[in-house]
């Protein structure tokens, strides 16, 4: 059928679009979270302008005026192709990087977006006027498949295989096979010409206000559901890459399972089944938030929260199914949804780290998504309706205790783009047993020691056995130094400073330095000069002049977010254009899911330089447990022969020669999972 050849077409190319557009402008604004945070909300903004379009013109105007009108926009969207920023937009350094960000996207994949995003909608209001009689919301369906397979395809099919400029002509082409289906079907569609017959057939009074309110209520509750989960489980419970995809995943195949309309042989929501279900799962979800016994059990909490989301999302979608209304006023129920979605990502993205100093929209989203099932299951019987307040109330007390738990042992907390940073305090000061660490999502990001005794001493990741460890030393055993640092964290790299040593710390999160300077006293107590260079540290290293470094520790590698652009052909080039001809650039490649050794030592053959693997397993009764991997790279072999690196024990990196060199244009994240 060719409505769903389109339309299947259309979404592929949507979902399709946001990871290949958003990756090429990485590297141009530092590679950070709040990159790919403000390419959502443009991607949900004009996808909601898309349903907007689909609604107005389905509306307001003859299908033959449709078809012309659609007709130039598909004309004027392949002439931007192919989308492909040009050079010109790349920035200087001195812009506003949100409204910029916003800019380079509109100008580049603008109309073509927006004309996908409104196919679904607007094809699915054609197959009501040229089959009446037949569900079109189906096609819903179908557009969502299509989505789903787009975002499982990216990092799995394509991504490995393609660098961005084959990326970007493979999807122009097809997004011209499209735009010729999407003509010859509008062209089809305004010959039938039964607007009329419709409106005739549909003796029906459009949707109230409150149609509206529930509408936009379920969809909300849905979108919020999911961002809460996602960041739930990727900042607090485990920092496994690609870990995102999971969530996505089973929001698309609930609303996929939900629209199917008998599809599948029949529908598989029913309320007066499914009531148990959801009342079930969101028990147990507020349950897990609060109970301490399985904090860290990493399965229950994967199988608990992600089965919830399945069941809490197929309720929203499912009662979506059967509050929607007939297909005369299927644009404006779609339009309603977008709504819906684009409010949840606002509310979770933009709202919550303004108005929030930690993760608490999962308990807000368990307490709203209990007060809807409350609502919609007391038609059900009796049993649903006091369960379900029950369920309400048991949801509502734990989202209140949540959020005072959070802070226990929590010194400080902020939270911003970046996410959530807190400092833990154990122990009590002036006692033999004090320290803090600070901690962003569950992974450490320094820790000291804050007795009188210890406040000075290198700890887990620097500590003098680490492979930085051993390349300062070799480097301040010469005389004074002048080292760069990738990542501040705590600041624990300033105890190594000395007299006359200068260290330079490029940090993109203000966060973190107000918290380094305040909570931990590394910097404080450093006798070294210091300063701190606030922004993306590759685009800062970019426009200054060689700052010729005897070290430079690139320490950013230390969760799933890992990123790239401090990771390729030209950030290395970049990094050594900024070391004395005998300097070592030190990178921290420590982690528990991702094999980075053997991209640094590709990385470290293709500039001509040595490289050398040193890994601290930590010494049995050492107080210190934490154990690292750095790789040191430089281009003098006898800089990385020093005594005090002999003494760590270095190894040569695994190298794998059949592997792609990681570059601006190419990164493989699949490739390098344990």
């Amino acid at each position: 059928m060719i409505y769903a050849a389109t339309i299947f077409l259309s979404s592929f190319l949507l979902f399709l679009v946001q990871p290949l557009i958003a990756r090429q402008i990485l590297p141009w604004f530092g590679g950070t979270a709040a990159v790919w945070t403000t390419c959502m909300l443009f991607f949900q903004t004009l996808l909601l302008a898309g349903y907007a379009y689909a609604h107005a013109v389905d509306s307001r105007l003859a299908p033959r005026a449709q078809a012309v009108l659609h007709s130039v926009l598909l004309g004027l969207a392949l002439a931007t192709l192919p989308i492909a920023p040009s050079e010109g937009w790349k920035p200087l350094g001195t812009e506003e990087p949100i409204s910029y960000i916003l800019l380079v996207l509109a100008a580049t994949v603008g109309l073509p977006y927006l004309l996908l995003a409104s196919t679904s909608p607007l094809l699915q209001a054609w197959f009501a006027r040229a089959r009446p009689g037949i569900d079109p919301y189906r096609l819903f369906a179908v557009s969502n498949l299509a989505s789903l397979l787009a975002l499982i395809g990216y990092p799995l099919a394509v991504e490995p295989f393609l660098g961005n400029r084959e990326q970007v002509i493979w999807w122009s082409l097809l997004f011209a096979a499209f735009a010729v289906l999407c003509v010859a079907l509008s062209w089809s569609v305004s010959a039938t010409n039964q607007r009329q017959e419709i409106k005739q057939e549909e003796d029906i009074s459009p949707p109230r206000r409150g149609d509206y309110l529930l509408w936009l209520a379920l969809s909300a509750t849905g979108s919020v559901m999911l961002l809460a989960v996602t960041n739930h489980v990727t900042q607090n419970v485990a920092a496994i890459p690609l870990l995102w995809l999971a969530p996505l995943t089973l929001y698309l195949l609930t609303f996929i399972i939900a629209f199917e309309g008998g599809m599948l042989g029949g529908n598989l929501y029913r309320v007066e089944i499914f009531w148990t279900a959801v009342l079930v799962w969101l028990a147990g979800m507020a349950w897990l938030l609060v109970d301490t016994s399985y904090q860290f059990d990493l399965w229950m909490q994967l199988g608990m929260y992600l089965s919830g989301l399945f069941v809490a999302c197929m309720f929203c979608h499912g009662e979506l199914y059967r509050a929607r209304p007939a297909a005369r006023h299927l644009t404006a129920f779609y339009l309603t949804i977008a709504a819906g979605g684009a409010i949840g990502g606002l509310l979770v993205a933009v709202v919550a780290p303004l108005a929030f100093n930690a993760y608490y929209e999962l308990g807000l989203a368990l307490a709203a998504l209990a007060l809807l099932a409350a609502v919609r299951f007391a038609p059900v019987n009796r049993v649903a309706r006091w369960a379900s307040l029950g369920v309400l109330l048991a949801v509502a007390g734990s989202a209140a205790y949540d959020g005072t738990r959070f802070q226990n042992d929590v010194l400080a907390s902020a939270r911003n783009f970046y996410g959530v940073i807190r400092v833990k305090e154990y122990g009590t000061p002036g006692s033999d047993y004090h320290y803090r660490r600070l901690v962003h999502g569950v992974i450490m990001h320094g820790e000291q020691d804050m007795t009188a005794e210890g406040r000075r001493r290198p700890t887990t990741y620097y500590k003098a056995s680490s492979g930085v460890g051993a390349a300062l030393a070799a480097r301040q055993a010469r005389g004074a130094v002048r080292v760069g640092v990738i990542g501040l964290g705590a600041g624990t790299l300033a105890a190594y400073g000395r007299k006359g040593d200068r260290f330079r710390f490029y940090e993109i999160n203000s966060r973190v330095v107000s918290v380094a300077r305040s909570q931990f006293t590394f910097l404080a107590d450093s006798e070294a000069a210091h300063e701190v260079v606030l922004g993306d540290a590759r685009l800062s290293l970019e426009r200054e002049p060689p700052q010729g470094f005897d070290l430079l520790a690139v320490d950013a590698f230390s969760s799933d977010s890992i990123p790239i652009h401090l990771i390729t052909r030209e950030a290395l080039a970049a990094y050594l254009r900024h070391m004395k001809p005998d300097g070592i650039v030190a990178f921290h490649v420590s982690n528990r899911f991702l094999s980075l050794v053997p991209v640094v030592a590709r990385l470290a053959k293709e500039h001509g330089a040595h490289a050398v693997l040193v890994s601290d397993k930590g010494k049995e009764g050492d107080d210190d447990h934490t154990t690292t991997d750095w790789v040191l790279v430089s281009r003098d072999p006898k800089a990385l022969q020093a005594p005090e690196i002999e003494e760590a024990s270095p190894e040569a990196p695994e190298e794998q020669a059949g592997w792609r060199t990681w570059s601006d244009d190419y990164s493989n994240l699949v490739q390098i999972l344990r």
